[in-house]
């Protein structure tokens, strides 16, 4: 499929089916981090993300500060591949998730640029607005739309 991007909308244009707006994939990714379904989360994994699609995650900052004690001056944990991911994604939602004690939510309008996608998102109980954590997602998408990198900057 052959996407371009609309310069003054910011939006995505392209021949045959669109597969999203900056809005759609953001909500589709945010979603899968609540899916309470395993297969339904592989697939969605497998629909959002390239084959060797790779989410990087900055880590808290007490995990920084204790790796740049062990002598690593850079800390960015990875996730490459669709098993992974789910692997990541699955552990993320058995923490905060599937016992009911928090959501995610998209948190204002994403943003496209070219083929980069920012999303904000926070968690929250479920019912409730308090946010207690959120951070920004800047997503890289192929040609088809699919995540190839999804940088993780939580705490922001």
């Amino acid at each position: 499929m052959s996407t371009k991007t609309s310069s003054s909308t910011g939006t995505s244009t392209g021949v045959g089916t669109d597969t999203g707006t900056a809005q759609r994939i953001a909500d589709r990714y945010v979603a899968l981090w609540n899916e309470p379904d395993p297969e339904r989360r592989r697939r969605a994994i497998e629909e959002l993300w390239a084959a060797g699609g790779v989410h990087l995650l900055q880590p808290p900052e007490d995990m920084r500060e204790r790796a740049a004690e062990l002598g690593f001056a850079d800390t960015v944990l990875e996730a490459r591949g669709h098993d992974a991911l789910e692997h990541r994604v699955t552990r993320a939602h058995e923490e905060f998730v599937a016992n009911g004690d928090y959501v995610f939510r998209r948190q204002g309008a994403a943003i496209r640029v070219g083929d980069a996608v920012k999303l904000s998102w926070v968690m929250v109980r479920p019912g409730e607005d308090e946010v207690l954590g959120g951070g920004v997602e800047v997503l890289v998408l192929n040609e088809d739309e699919r995540i190839v990198t999804d940088y993780q900057f939580p705490g922001l």
